[in-house]
């Protein structure tokens, strides 16, 4: 059974997206399309902007939500999910791949998302880190244990966890995490505490566009970063898109369960070659690779 996975935050490059804006006429017409929609022509971002202006949210997101699911587009008939899954970001990717929600309406989402992330980011200082080595349990007994708002937020794969919180909390739970044993505890370069409690005004923001926005019967079932299960009720999906932006991201446990119900290849679909990585960290015994688009 195929399993096709799309990236989240961290995914994008200088470039992307151009091959296929200058190889598929489809492509062109949504990247163009895209621009109209989000007001700005991302395109001139994604096609010859510096690193730097691809780092910020507002355009990031949008970034590798039209890279991904442009991807899937030009893929036509060889494009066959059993089951799809996003990390972050990319469950919107996902869910457009699998038809619970349109082109128009995911992008709209998306930037709204990033918006509403980026002004939460900048209520309060906060930050995320990268923690490698640890068992999950330890990571979250040294969360709970410090003071402060910090928290696990991106189960990744078994060793590779990524905490989320306040400033001084994270630094103070990155030492701790050593003094624990962790091979690496570091702070990483992005702009907010995703998926903490501190994204609460972002999520009562998207929670409202996501009520408003029409959600499909899916072509097949979505392995959500909450819950991590099987998921084909759009009431459902939802429900567990509007916790995601403060709830962790499951990604082990997500993997695990589409093995389980019987994913034997993985694709990633988008920018990057970082859930491939994962995954067969996750699960060695399965086949993953990027997807092969038609030259």
């Amino acid at each position: 059974m195929n399993a096709y996975v799309f990236p989240g935050q961290g995914a994008q490059y200088v470039g992307m997206g151009l091959d296929l804006y200058e190889t598929y006429p489809l492509a062109q017409e949504l990247f163009e399309n895209a621009n109209e929609i989000l007001g700005f022509a991302i395109t001139d971002i994604m096609f010859e902007g510096t690193a730097e202006d691809l780092k910020q949210t507002k355009v990031t997101q949008p970034a590798i939500f039209l890279h991904s699911v442009i991807m899937s587009k030009v893929l036509g008939d060889r494009f066959k999910p059993n089951m799809v899954a996003g990390h972050s970001l990319g469950e919107f990717s996902a869910l457009v791949a699998n038809e619970t929600l349109n082109f128009e309406d995911g992008l709209k989402l998306v930037s709204q998302r990033a918006l509403a992330m980026q002004k939460a980011c900048e209520l309060k200082p906060s930050t995320m880190a990268a923690v490698l080595g640890l068992e999950d349990s330890t990571v979250e007994k040294v969360c709970e244990e410090t003071p402060g708002i910090v928290v696990a937020a991106n189960y990744n794969c078994p060793g590779q966890l990524v905490i989320s919180g306040e400033v001084e909390a994270i630094e103070k739970a990155c030492e701790k995490m050593k003094e624990a044993g962790a091979r690496r505890a570091l702070v990483l370069p992005v702009g907010g505490a995703f998926h903490s409690p501190l994204m609460e005004p972002a999520r009562e923001e998207l929670a409202a566009a996501i009520e408003n926005t029409t959600f499909n019967v899916p072509k097949c079932a979505v392995y959500q970063n909450v819950g991590t299960v099987a998921v084909s009720d759009s009431e459902k999906i939802k429900k567990n898109l509007i916790l995601q932006l403060t709830a962790p991201v499951k990604w082990t446990q997500s993997v695990e369960n589409m093995v389980k119900d019987g994913a034997t290849l993985f694709i990633e679909v988008g920018p990057g070659k970082v859930l491939q990585g994962l995954v067969r960290k996750i699960a060695p015994g399965v086949e993953s690779r990027s997807a092969d688009i038609p030259k």
